[in-house]
């Protein structure tokens, strides 16, 4: 039996709500076999990050090359990737192993506030690891570290999307969730055509992984074979529903419910 493979490059969670955790939980749910990178380790909670600890960027250099040697992979994503020798590292490895289907999730704050990217490694994102992507799929935070737009409206989200193609990568999806508003509406721009993604907002503090999920998801359908378009509805189609099931596991932003077409809450 033939299976789809998806790999994350990323930092892992103890809480086990977003990063590596959340990806892998997110592979599994949508039937894909996931391996991982591991770019940190991070001591958090639904909380508070309160201590993160960086890979050697050769050991996540490492880490890729054995997993593309004996595994392969049919897509690929990023999430924190700490600092500008490991972004370096994992540009180097995509264009040595040829990892066409590389969604970037440019992670920089964690939920609870927690700086992720340090300042210096944002320029290295931009010069070496935005032109591999295949989609880059910031928030409107996000968005606005990367081009220095203030963004309050879908159009100033469509203004930061060109920006952001700008830099190379070919499809951007601009996350409208940290907008007001009933509606959450996410933009795709492949530069020429737009698309527009909208779901109704669901009130619930239990948001923690959100951005980790949605782009883990974006990776698995493209991993099965979808054209970003629907990988990028399917993806948000799944988050909507795993936020809507999502039940407390501790006292601050709980994570989202990745497994909810099993035991729904």
């Amino acid at each position: 039996m033939k299976v789809a493979k998806a790999m994350t490059i990323a930092g892992s969670d103890s809480g086990g709500g977003a990063g590596i955790q959340a990806d892998l939980k997110t592979f599994s749910a949508l039937g894909v076999y996931g391996t991982t990178v591991i770019t940190a380790l991070t001591a958090q909670n639904t909380c508070a990050v309160t201590g993160i600890y960086g890979v050697d960027a050769d050991f996540v250099a490492a880490q890729i090359d054995a997993v593309m040697e004996d595994i392969g992979t049919d897509a690929a994503k990023t999430g924190m990737l700490s600092d500008a020798g490991i972004i370096r590292a994992v540009a180097r490895k995509v264009r040595e192993w040829k990892i066409e289907k590389m969604v970037v999730d440019p992670v920089m704050i964690s939920k609870s506030g927690a700086a992720l990217l340090k300042s210096d490694a944002v320029r290295v994102l931009k010069d070496e690891l935005l032109p591999l992507a295949h989609v880059v799929t910031p928030n409107i935070a996000e968005a606005e570290s990367l081009t220095g737009i203030t963004i309050r409206s879908v159009d100033d989200m469509k203004q930061a999307a060109v920006a952001i193609r700008d830099y190379g990568p070919k499809y951007v999806v601009v996350k409208g969730g940290h907008l007001s508003g009933k509606v959450c509406v996410d933009i795709l721009f492949d530069g020429e055509d737009w698309r527009f993604f909208e779901s109704p907002r669901v009130e619930t503090r239990h948001t923690h992984g959100t951005g980790c999920t949605f782009s883990a998801a974006i990776t698995a359908f493209l991993a099965m074979g979808q054209e970003v378009g629907e990988a990028v509805s399917r993806a948000k189609e799944y988050i909507t529903r795993a936020l809507q099931h999502a039940f407390p596991v501790g006292r601050g932003h709980s994570p989202v419910h990745h497994f909810y077409a099993w035991n729904s809450s």
